[in-house]
């Protein structure tokens, strides 16, 4: 008898647990969404007395809206290791800035705020939900993740069986002039390289067109440093990911943030995404902001 996949999905409010819970029900999974914690335990057992083939694959949503009762969980998942209920934690988090951001936009109240402030509600939340994080077997940071990325890195590890860290990169070109990207972890000045800006019919196209690409990659300083680059990133991941790192936001600036660091954000993302065991995310922070640039 095949075994059932029992999957925890948890986290923070806004972080994109309901989303995380449909992905996994248009993939074949029974979702059941805040189910009382004195139930699942009895909810486990009974999932697995199912009949053969009737239940495979279950996702159960649990976070702060089971009140008080949330600190009962840690006994719920100790008694279900005892009794040899094998299940997985998916736990998604997202930086406090884009939690606040999120909640703004949907003018929603936190769970935890009360009358209060957003961001105190979420470090509310944070307390209380830092002994699922620690036990969690994946850890995704949706901060920088569009609905259809999540979905891709959640089909990696719950339909396709994929090797999973819990690290998602993210490589963000953007322009000088507009600013340092205030989530960078690493930032990259390319403005070194050879400027497409300042070559007659180049201006008007971005870094995702390929006159200006080949323009900038066809000088050897932008292929010593795309190599040394990849080189570097490909050293510090597995550090990161061993001090249990899950977001890397690595930023490359030009100074308009429309032709050279666009161009190299692409060639790093697209060396990266050779690799395997992580997330990849690609963003170009300012490439619109020029009124000159080329549409379609």
């Amino acid at each position: 008898m095949k075994p059932i996949r029992f999957v925890i999905v948890t986290g923070m409010s806004g972080a994109g647990k309901s989303t995380a819970l449909k992905i996994l029900e248009d993939a074949g999974y029974f979702c059941v969404d805040n189910l009382p914690i004195s139930l699942i335990y009895k909810f486990a057992c009974l999932t697995l007395d199912g009949e053969e083939g009737q239940i495979q694959q279950v996702a159960l949503g649990v976070d702060v809206r089971s009140g008080e009762s949330l600190q009962d969980m840690q006994a719920v998942l100790e008694r279900m290791a005892i009794e040899g209920i094998s299940y997985e934690i998916l736990f998604l988090d997202s930086s406090d800035e884009v939690l606040v951001k999120r909640y703004k936009e949907t003018r929603r109240s936190h769970p935890l705020a009360g009358k209060g402030r957003v961001d105190e509600g979420i470090q509310k939340e944070r307390t209380r939900l830092v002994f699922l994080k620690k036990q969690a077997d994946y850890i995704v940071d949706t901060s920088q993740l569009l609905t259809r990325e999540l979905k891709v890195e959640l089909n990696k590890i719950f339909v396709e069986g994929c090797e999973f860290n819990s690290l998602m990169i993210t490589v963000l070109s953007f322009g000088f002039k507009y600013g340092i990207p205030s989530d960078a972890d690493l930032v990259f000045d390319v403005r070194f390289l050879p400027n497409p800006y300042y070559v007659d019919g180049l201006r008007p196209m971005s870094g995702l067109d390929t006159p200006v690409r080949d323009y900038v990659m066809k000088s050897e300083t932008a292929q010593i440093f795309a190599d040394k680059l990849e080189d570097m990133i490909h050293f510090l991941v597995p550090n990161y990911i061993a001090e249990g790192k899950n977001q890397l936001v690595i930023a490359v600036g030009c100074t308009g943030g429309k032709h050279r660091s666009v161009t190299l954000a692409q060639e790093l993302y697209h060396r990266l995404s050779q690799g395997e065991g992580y997330g990849l995310h690609i963003e170009h922070r300012d490439i619109e902001k020029d009124g000159h640039r080329k549409r379609g």
